[in-house]
């Protein structure tokens, strides 16, 4: 159209600016791909984001669009600079009224958890949701990518995301998949005591560390387990990725159980860095730490 619009450039320059006040908006808008592969229309850059989980938090500053985070919710703690953006809710559930108040043009929810009856009430306000999900170490690098082309700063992304897949890649090789394999119970509560499927994230870096989730069979992400389940596994070594403070205690409750070979052989440790539970980058730094746990109570 404008290549319509006669004159000196002053006057096609003011044509211009009034043709972006009476085109419809879709007209200036743009498609990016989330992480389910669906296409999700959203403005040109600088674009005002809401984040509705940490890890998403987390990730879009890893993307370099911190400064276009205008609200997300509580323990978005990484980095320290997403401490300062104001909250508007948790995981389960926001005030939809201060969202609303924000005009937000894009707002970043996780696939598979959160709250989906509220984020179908988001879309149906004709505000753009962005499905974030991340199953393996693997899919980080790419997803920050990804929020890197959504928020205009692809210039930034894509470093960090190198960044993390060398240090992935450092981590396989030193832990390569076809040597010794020993067997983990991973502990993430106790009483009664919770582990994690095959399917989670966690269960994704005991992998990467050599190592084999006793319980990767189970498709639950975060299951329940008995005392007789775990005798009848009998693994190699059990981590207590416990909350700070608390994993002295839960080594503790381990101990009285002689009937478990990683108890005998003195084969449990508490972990409590809670960055293994994050689902953003910070979880590989987290990882590398439980690499070298492992590493120091493998048989």
């Amino acid at each position: 159209m404008m290549d319509r619009v006669r004159g000196p450039p002053m006057i096609r320059a003011l044509v211009h600016t009034l043709l972006l006040f009476v085109l419809p908006a879709a007209a200036l808008a743009r498609t990016v791909t989330d992480d389910l592969g669906r296409a999700v229309p959203v403005p040109e850059p600088p674009l005002r984001i809401v984040s509705l989980t940490p890890g998403s938090t987390e990730l879009l500053f890893a993307a370099g669009a911190g400064s276009s985070v205008i609200a997300t919710v509580e323990y978005s703690d990484e980095p320290v600079a997403a401490r300062r953006v104001p909250r508007i809710g948790d995981a389960a559930a926001v005030d939809m009224e201060r969202l609303v108040a924000l005009h937000p043009d894009v707002v970043i929810a996780w696939a598979a958890g959160g709250n989906p009856a509220q984020r179908e009430k988001i879309a149906a306000l004709h505000i753009a949701v962005y499905e974030q999900q991340v199953l393996r170490l693997a899919d980080i690098p790419a997803a920050v990518r990804r929020l890197g082309s959504l928020a205009g700063t692809a210039a930034a992304a894509q470093p960090a995301a190198a960044t993390m897949e060398a240090r992935l890649a450092a981590l396989r090789r030193a832990h390569p998949l076809n040597g010794p394999r020993p067997s983990v119970l991973l502990q993430v509560w106790n009483r009664p005591v919770y582990t994690v499927g095959g399917r989670h994230l966690m269960s994704d870096a005991l992998t990467l560390c050599g190592a084999r989730n006793v319980f990767a069979d189970l498709t639950e992400p975060g299951p329940v387990v008995d005392t007789e389940s775990i005798i009848a596994r009998d693994p190699d070594i059990i981590i207590a990725a416990a909350p700070t403070g608390e994993g002295a205690s839960w080594v503790a409750d381990w101990r009285k159980l002689r009937a478990l070979r990683a108890v005998r052989t003195g084969r449990v440790a508490a972990f409590e860095d809670q960055a293994l539970s994050r689902l953003g980058p910070s979880v590989i730094g987290a990882t590398e730490a439980l690499c070298a746990t492992l590493a120091r109570l493998s048989p």
